[in-house]
């Protein structure tokens, strides 16, 4: 790392006067603040200083999503290979061939076979997402004459632990370049946004393809009746009206079809214990959501259905089923897009459990439920804080203003 930046101070000498050459110039500041943090500091001025920048911040919640990408390839090659030994086959495609030129066994006991079909799905995802947003990013750096800023780590990381496995690449890149571009920079770039830039590139995929990212299409390898796999919510919710085969250990493991990073609670909750420690995410919009989720689902089950089967789903079950987990540590507590004051991060985060049950419950054409929760509460977070900074104002003025006759 040294002697990249010896290579780029060198480098940058040709730079540094010039009309012509100012928007290199600019490139070379972008791509050295996303690198590395500026020397330069606040000086004059009462100001509040901490030993966590940006920087840091963002590559704690890097470090946070390591558990959740290891489950992501792990889960990706054994959901494949469970496939075929229950009678399937893997899907033809370019990771399929290269997996077998390996010589390694179609087996879901073998971890090793596992981590390398899975990492061969997740890694271009991975790559794709960093090359387009990146590009976009330095992009719009330049064009703005203002430094990069790393906040598309995170959000590098995030996109493709939301995408299934089978997602085209071509559409990986058009989503990433979709978050980044409507869902960010659009407003300003990182904390002018009021989305969140990865749920809004799903978003986005969602509506536009909806036939690779509706639910149906989540394994690597052709299920042995010719038809495509799904996951366990939408199957309950197309009127299975059972979980039968299925074991609550299981889908708190992540042993089970969905999106590539968030079937495991497990590798979710490690990373949460890591935000939490470091006080990164909000524990106010993470028991919220818990309590929201909770309280709904208990009463829909109270109401019950003979006809609408998640009426009838326990609520322990959404705890663990879909991307409710990821939502809630990861989406919701997005420090841009959620609220700023404590008691507004407990609303928010408890109207976004509310939310996601009610879409699961209620609306029949899309199962899963959150990350049309955090979007929807994305747009309310701003007026959740008005609210709750006016209602302390007004407080505190009855309590302390006198008023004279």
């Amino acid at each position: 790392m040294r002697a990249l930046r010896t290579l780029l101070d060198r480098a940058r000498g040709p730079f540094r006067t010039g009309g012509r050459l100012a928007r290199y110039h600019a490139l070379y500041d972008a791509l050295d603040t996303f690198l590395y943090t500026p020397s330069y500091s606040t000086t004059g001025g009462p100001h509040v200083r901490d030993g966590l920048d940006q920087k840091r911040l963002m590559m704690v919640v890097v470090v946070a999503l390591v558990p959740c990408m290891l489950m992501a390839m792990f889960n990706t090659g054994y959901q494949a290979f469970l496939t075929v030994e229950q009678g399937g086959q893997l899907l033809t495609s370019w990771q399929a061939a290269t997996y077998r030129a390996l010589g390694l066994p179609v087996a879901s006991e073998s971890i090793t076979g596992t981590m390398v079909y899975g990492a061969l799905h997740f890694v271009p995802v991975l790559m794709v997402t960093f090359v387009v947003g990146g590009l976009l990013e330095a992009l719009f750096a330049v064009v703005r004459g203002h430094e990069m800023n790393e906040g598309f780590f995170v959000t590098g990381v995030l996109i493709p632990l939301i995408m299934p496995a089978t997602i085209p690449l071509w559409q990986v890149a058009l989503g990433t370049a979709f978050g980044v571009v409507i869902g960010k920079e659009i407003f300003g770039g990182t904390g002018m946004n009021f989305l969140n830039p990865a749920l809004s590139a799903r978003a986005f995929l969602f509506f536009a393809y909806p036939g690779q990212i509706s639910g149906n299409v989540w394994v690597a390898a052709t299920p042995p009746d010719g038809l495509s796999g799904a996951t366990w919510l939408l199957s309950y919710a197309e009127g299975s009206g059972h979980l039968q085969g299925l074991t609550f250990g299981d889908a708190f493991l992540g042993l089970i079809p969905g999106s590539m990073g968030e079937t495991s609670v497990l590798a979710i909750l490690l990373g949460a214990a890591l935000l939490l420690v470091t006080r990164i995410g909000a524990w106010q919009t993470m028991a919220g959501v818990v309590v929201g989720t909770a309280l709904t689902a208990i009463g829909l089950t109270a109401i019950g259905s003979t006809t609408n089967p998640m009426l009838n789903l326990p609520w322990y079950w959404h705890f663990v089923l879909g991307g409710w987990a990821f939502g809630a540590v990861f989406m919701a507590t997005d420090p841009v897009s959620s609220a700023f004051t404590a008691t507004g991060k407990l609303i928010y985060g408890l109207l976004i459990g509310v939310l996601c049950v009610l879409i699961r419950c209620v609306n029949p054409a899309y199962p899963e439920g959150m990350m049309l929760a955090i979007l929807f509460m994305n747009m309310f977070a701003p007026l959740i804080d008005h609210a709750v900074v006016h209602a302390n104002i007004k407080r505190r003025a009855a309590r302390y203003v006198r008023t004279t006759p």
